[in-house]
């Protein structure tokens, strides 16, 4: 479609969304044709500098203003709630029009991963008979969600055009389910005072709360333990990589006004990376924090039955992966040849198969072979659950992160309390490009093995609870008090 067609206002009027579909107390107003594309468009203007605001104005002067919601005024689980509450009151008075846009219904969200990730919690969490698919439009630094599904890695523009042609990919987009993972995490409960949490409720993930229900059924539930939960939908790594994460983000929260633009903030990400000594870990990285020595690893492949992961004792970075995009594009699990697929039993990456890859790092030259045609990490395991039992005195901490948000984990000294469980919870719905990276195993055009596979790197080193059945909806995703939310990205 040539680009004077995208400003006419046949076009723009397939994603407008009526106002009384928004607002309960307006007045019903039929259009004159239903919304071929209706969209609902979450911006959290304070990511990308300034590009967050503009981006806001752009989408408002093109759409109904309120079907672009500004993150830093309303949360999305109160406009969601609100909307779909009204969608079903419209449609059990004989509405065709809600019936038809609530089944049409797209959400874009503009973000960083943060942002992306918040709002993929919440329409989990709403049970949604429906559910609308999500696209992402990259704000932050990394983007790894819109780069997986083929929106892209470098910040957009924000004019019209821009916003326009955007609108013109999502309608033409495909629906992409991918898996969804929950992470619950046990540590014995400070012996200080019982009401002190062991790690400050701002320095956690925003995906990551308190959880005080437990079940029992549960082996850990005893008296003494706090427990936190949440989830994540691209990955959670812990080790240097996520330590050098945690040195940005605190540096970002002291020094707001030096990271306005990605290509300042991913200038500032490597020269940090060589300050924490990724590049020479094997002298400024103690091997007591490297993975073998810090903590027990187990995996299930097979429902119900836990085995040992043996970890390469020069391992400093564990990454569970579940969408083809770490640290800003880069896929650490490759595609393994044939003689892999027979001989290790592993499988490209899916984004829908139930299994998350399991990669190790030794220090940042080895992330370099990322770099490298068909290079890889080391190729640890695939699992649909994975544990790590920390060594009581292994190390008074670690650094952990989850989908780009970092945080330092106290450890045991004097016991093993602390557990680390990742599991598969469910599957949430994308809007994706016809020619993104990302794999379906359910899609018959996404073949088993590619021609890169026989040229694959061989340089690689040797029942449940209530905790588990939900992240939460708005509890578990809602933004603490106090948290700016520029730092989602």
């Amino acid at each position: 479609m040539a680009s004077e067609d995208l400003n006419s206002e046949e076009f723009i009027k397939q994603f407008r969304i009526p106002g009384y579909i928004l607002d309960p107390n307006a007045e019903i107003q039929y259009p004159p044709c239903e919304p071929e594309c209706p969209v609902l468009v979450f911006i959290n203007s304070k990511s990308g500098g300034q590009l967050g605001g503009d981006l806001l104005i752009s989408y408002r002067t093109v759409l109904n203003e309120k079907q672009v919601i500004d993150l830093g005024e309303e949360a999305p689980d109160g406009v969601l709630h609100r909307l779909f509450v009204n969608l079903e009151k419209l449609k059990n008075s004989g509405d065709e029009v809600a019936s038809e846009l609530e089944k049409k219904l797209k959400i874009i969200v503009a973000g960083g991963d943060g942002t992306a990730g918040w709002l993929l919690g919440v329409v989990s969490d709403l049970k949604l008979a429906q559910p609308p698919p999500i696209a992402t439009v990259p704000l932050g630094t990394g983007n790894n969600l819109p780069f997986s599904f083929g929106w892209g890695k470098k910040n957009p523009g924000t004019d019209r055009d821009s916003v326009l042609s955007f609108l013109n990919q999502v309608r033409k987009a495909k629906d992409m389910k991918i898996d969804s993972w929950h992470i619950l995490m046990r540590m014995e409960a400070s012996k200080q005072s019982s009401s002190c949490d062991p790690i400050a409720p701002l320095d956690l993930p925003h995906s990551l709360h308190a959880f005080n229900r437990v079940s029992s059924s549960d082996d850990l539930n005893v008296e003494g333990y706090d427990t936190f939960r949440g989830g994540f939908w691209n990955y959670f790594s812990m080790g240097m990589d996520a330590q050098v994460s945690y040195a940005f983000h605190s540096e970002r929260k002291l020094h707001p006004e030096k990271f306005k633009n990605q290509l300042v903030n991913q200038s500032t990400y490597a020269k940090l990376g060589c300050s924490q000594g990724w590049f020479a870990a094997s002298l400024f990285h103690p091997s007591s924090r490297n993975i073998a020595q810090l903590c027990k690893v187990k995996v299930m492949k097979r429902h119900g039955d836990w085995q040992d992961l043996d970890v390469p004792h020069s391992i400093r970075s564990i990454v569970c992966l579940n969408l083809p995009s770490f640290s800003g594009g880069l896929n650490p699990w490759g595609t393994p040849n044939s003689n892999k697929r027979r001989d290790r039993d592993l499988t490209p990456p899916f984004v829908d198969d139930g299994l998350i890859e399991i990669v190790g790092f030794r220090d940042a030259w080895h992330g370099l072979v990322l770099l490298a045609p068909n290079g890889h990490g080391t190729r640890l395991a695939q699992a649909h659950r994975i544990r790590f039992e920390f060594h009581k005195g292994g190390a008074d901490h670690t650094f952990m992160r989850i989908d780009g948000e970092p945080w330092k984990q106290p450890l045991p000294v004097d016991d093993e309390t602390v557990v680390v469980e990742i599991s598969h919870l469910g599957q949430v719905k994308m809007l994706a490009t016809h020619d993104c990276r990302s794999k379906s195993f359910m899609d018959p055009s996404s073949p088993m093995t590619y021609e890169a596979d026989e040229r694959d790197s061989d340089n690689e080193d040797e029942s449940v609870g209530a905790e588990w059945r939900k992240f939460g909806a708005a509890d578990t995703f809602k933004i603490p008090d106090g948290v700016d939310i520029s730092h989602l990205s």
